[in-house]
């Protein structure tokens, strides 16, 4: 039966193939280097970086409408290229969205790719993969299904959901964050258009409501320190700190886990309402790695600063010996009250680092986590080939702290 409905499946492809026979050009990523490992696959932009869903985890994207026609595509190649992409999360919590617009018989794998990639994505990539979105599903995914039921474990298929609309996505990620071909949003809109009946009302979205005076989430560092006597050290970061530096220090895995977003919510309007949160009661040395990580990302600006994000960018161009010197130097430009922050974080980091024998948090491992929580651009989100830079240029802060921020003090600076 399998066969059947896949030949009337790829039948349907082919009549919707000859109504739109365009293929998308590859991608433009100026961030992308032609010196990239997997430069050939990369530049189309199938796979992408798309910020954090609610639990904080890194969201990865793959669209189907980005694929070129087989010929022109080495499948074997994409399968290295995403799990090249993955094995930089893979040791974190992640999510997987896929955009199923846009596979055609023109472009579609075989089966046996399909196998075959399935079978390579061993316990290591399917373990701390904690959802996969499957966006506007057909019926050549119900039938992928039932032919894949007999490898496909119960555990896994249980992080499986199936979304027909775009707007579905919104309560489970950072809908902004995600970078969605036009031509899926197209798509999208084709298949509401098709609903029956008037399209529910538009609701109309009430005016942010002014930030609480005991605010800590989603307000600049500026209003915090206003708000809490001058101090430079937001209360939620000194908490976090303090209860993770007696604590968590040697807890494996520190800052890999993510938690449920209700608690995270909850212990955000406990800290917002400016109310005493005892970590204690949630058992779980994660939450306050969590609640870190989630104040860092919320903030207006980065940490970084967006001024100095190309700056960071240019890292790997720069002479290795001469890379800390260069870190130094665009870490002197922040402005005052960032650079105290961002020395007492990763003095943090560092303290951690140093004891990665038992917690396995290296200061490599630690800027995979923390490096999209310092620094991201003004527009959109980093692509994944600015993840490199990125990654490194925090591994230096972490590595190198003493000797990066040896040479400016500000009064009344606190450290860990």
């Amino acid at each position: 039966l399998a066969p059947l409905e896949l030949q009337k499946d790829e039948a349907e492809d082919t009549q919707s193939e000859h109504e739109e026979t365009f293929m998308p050009p590859p991608l433009e990523d100026p961030e992308l280097n032609i010196n990239h490992p997997y430069y050939d696959v990369a530049r189309h932009g199938i796979i992408q970086l798309a910020g954090d869903d609610n639990s904080g985890r890194k969201v990865i994207t793959f669209s189907c409408c980005r694929m070129p026609p087989s010929h022109q595509l080495n499948h074997t190649r994409l399968l290295e290229y995403l799990k090249y992409t993955l094995d930089q999360y893979v040791e974190n919590d992640y999510t997987v969205v896929y955009f199923h617009y846009g596979l055609k018989s023109l472009n579609k794998p075989s089966l046996k790719w399909l196998q075959t990639a399935y079978k390579e994505f061993d316990r290591k990539y399917k373990k701390n993969l904690k959802a996969l979105y499957v966006v506007h599903p057909t019926n050549f995914i119900k039938i992928l299904w039932n032919i894949f039921k007999p490898l496909i474990s119960h555990k896994f298929g249980k992080k499986i959901t199936y979304l027909n609309y775009l707007s579905d996505l919104r309560e489970h990620l950072k809908y902004d964050q995600l970078n969605i071909p036009q031509e899926v949003i197209r798509h999208d809109e084709n298949l509401r258009g098709k609903q029956k009946g008037k399209m529910p009302p538009v609701v109309k979205v009430p005016p942010p409501r002014p930030p609480l005076p005991t605010q800590q989430f989603g307000v600049s560092l500026q209003y915090i320190k206003d708000k809490n006597k001058g101090e430079l050290i937001p209360p939620v970061m000194k908490e976090t700190v303090s209860y993770l530096k007696r604590k968590g220090l040697q807890v494996e895995g520190l800052f890999r886990r993510s938690a449920s977003i209700q608690t995270i919510k909850d212990v955000q309007k406990l800290y917002n309402q400016g109310k005493f949160v005892n970590f204690d009661d949630y058992h779980d040395i994660h939450m306050p790695a969590v609640i870190l990580k989630t104040f860092l990302r919320e903030l207006p600006q980065p940490l970084l600063t967006f001024e100095c994000y190309d700056h960071i960018l240019g890292i790997t161009s720069v002479e290795s010996s001469l890379r800390v010197t260069r870190c130094k130097q665009i870490i002197q430009g922040l402005p005052e009250h960032n650079y105290v922050v961002l020395k007492y974080l990763i003095c943090f980091l560092h303290m951690v680092s140093q004891e990665s024998i038992y917690n396995r948090m290296t200061a490599s491992s630690l800027a995979c986590v923390f490096g999209l929580n310092l620094i991201w651009p003004s527009k959109g989100t980093a692509s994944l080939s600015a993840l490199v830079p990125l990654n490194l240029f925090t591994e230096l802060l972490i590595d190198f702290y003493t000797n990066i921020f040896n040479s400016r003090t500000v009064p009344g600076e606190i450290l860990p």
